[in-house]
């Protein structure tokens, strides 16, 4: 290629970025194939690498929190995989949310979609007001159902009561993000992470360190659940002026306001399946912590570093899962099935490429990973044997991710979960079990049961896809 021809290429590859982080309304559905995905992906890209860039520095802050047992990490290791069961519902109902409103989008019918979108925010408020009165009032009990230790208890129950107790604004954030997505507009989306999140990370150290040259030390861990509230809350409010003022590329009247029970029952009926394989997929992620934590608070720590490692890598590329969701559903209302599977095809392909290599590099560089998270040897250690085992599958990690979202998408909602159902709870957890106790591997044996289980999902995931039911799928 001659330095011109790279020169034009850069061009329409700078053209390109400029144009999808604008928030002009579009018809992907009319676009070329690889422009569709690319206009959507790069700022949901951009936006889960900043929720990536979020659960780096959190667990970085909470690191360096002087604990000689890892307690502290512990905690917010443990808290996080309970909160995967509320945020099995959060995202069960976004992607139900996302379904119903980018159909609608692809069927031009703005008022329905604004509908959706209102409605759902209804039931999502209602929900959360539940779980959080729960999770304020029993969160020692909670963290002790997680087989934690004493001092992860009396470190972490006030981080968890403070996640649960407002979970609101992490629900409403997630939720409202998958409306700007299914209406086609990933940029908001983009921008609200970036405002939570950027709020997230400079809270963090002051409310967990305090100002100590003032003579005020900070909330210590409790400090990291109050920058979340603080952040996501932010960004809430932002999310609720754009819908406001029909950002969204859909349309929201007087009406919309009202609780309409008609709709309300369409979105449990998708949401039902979504919210189903988040729960499976949650509840494995539940015993598989458990189990490691039979293994010593520092086994615990090690697993919660790793976990967040592997995080920081998958959400970004969760960005392009999303983007085919949304064009899946567009295509499919717009009577395009053969272009809604070739944007689920191109989104994976180019995602398993990109996790491949990444892959490489964190199964190299796998102790100086961990050690930048936190200094503890012994914890080096375990986070990095995690880390190499679950790295080994992450090609297929990649497959699994984005056809199983674009099923969602799709408004098929029933067969991922039962494709989650078999991975995690007939393999994973048995597996996991087998392998920790009988084989006597400890918590490596429960690592390999992930690693296992997530690349047994992608390829059903990848023979479901290819058969073509979820074509005639109606929502």
């Amino acid at each position: 290629m001659t330095v011109k021809e790279l020169q034009k290429k850069s061009g329409r590859i700078l053209s390109l970025l400029k144009e999808s982080l604008t928030t002009k309304e579009r018809d992907y559905t009319r676009l070329g194939l690889k422009k569709a995905v690319f206009m959507l992906a790069i700022p949901t890209i951009l936006e889960m690498s900043m929720e990536s860039l979020f659960a780096f520095f959190d667990i970085l802050f909470v690191g360096q929190i002087d604990q000689e047992d890892g307690a502290a990490v512990a905690a917010v290791g443990l808290t996080e995989q309970m909160m995967f069961v509320l945020y099995s519902i959060g995202f069960g109902i976004a992607i139900a949310a996302t379904a119903l409103i980018s159909r609608r989008i692809g069927e031009k019918n703005k008022h329905a979609a604004g509908d959706a979108a209102v409605q759902a925010i209804w039931l999502m408020l209602v929900i959360s007001v539940v779980i959080g009165v729960i999770g304020f009032l029993y969160a020692p009990e909670m963290l002790g159902l997680m087989n934690a230790t004493e001092s992860v208890i009396q470190e972490g129950a006030g981080y968890t009561r403070i996640l649960f107790g407002f979970n609101i604004s992490v629900m409403l954030i997630f939720l409202i993000n998958g409306i700007f997505r299914g209406g086609g507009d990933a940029t908001i989306a983009m921008r609200t992470l970036i405002l939570a999140n950027s709020l997230n990370i400079i809270l963090d150290p002051l409310l967990i360190f305090g100002l100590p040259f003032l003579g005020w030390n900070g909330f210590g861990v409790e400090g990291a659940a109050m920058a979340t509230t603080i952040g996501r809350s932010v960004g809430v409010i932002y999310q609720i002026r754009m819908l406001r003022a029909g950002k969204a590329n859909l349309i929201i009247t007087r009406a919309n306001l009202k609780v309409h029970i008609s709709t309300i029952r369409s979105i449990l009926k998708i949401s039902v399946g979504s919210i189903g394989q988040f729960l499976v997929e949650s509840a494995s992620w539940i015993f598989i912590g458990r189990l490691i934590a039979d293994f010593g608070t520092l086994s615990a720590a090690g697993f919660t570093l790793a976990l967040r490692v592997v995080i920081t890598t998958i959400l970004p590329f969760f960005g392009l899962a999303t983007a085919s969701a949304t064009l899946v559903g567009q295509n499919l209302g717009a009577m395009q099935p053969q272009q809604a599977e070739k944007s689920a095809w191109f989104a994976a392909n180019l995602s398993a490429a990109c996790m491949a290599t990444l892959s490489i590099a964190y199964f190299i560089f796998a102790p100086q990973i961990i050690y930048f998270l936190s200094p503890d040897p012994e914890v080096v250690i375990l986070g990095a044997k995690y880390l190499r085992v679950i790295c080994i599958g992450y090609l297929f990690f990649a497959y699994g991710m984005v056809l199983s979202q674009s099923l969602n998408g799709a408004g098929d909602t029933i067969t991922p979960t039962w494709l989650n159902i078999v991975s995690f709870w007939m393999v994973q957890i048995p597996l996991g079990y087998l392998l920790a106790k009988y084989f006597n591997l400890g918590a490596i044996g429960a690592v390999w049961a992930i690693t296992v289980a997530f690349s047994l999902h992608a390829l059903l995931s990848m023979w479901i896809f290819k058969r073509g039911k979820w074509k005639l799928k109606e929502v």
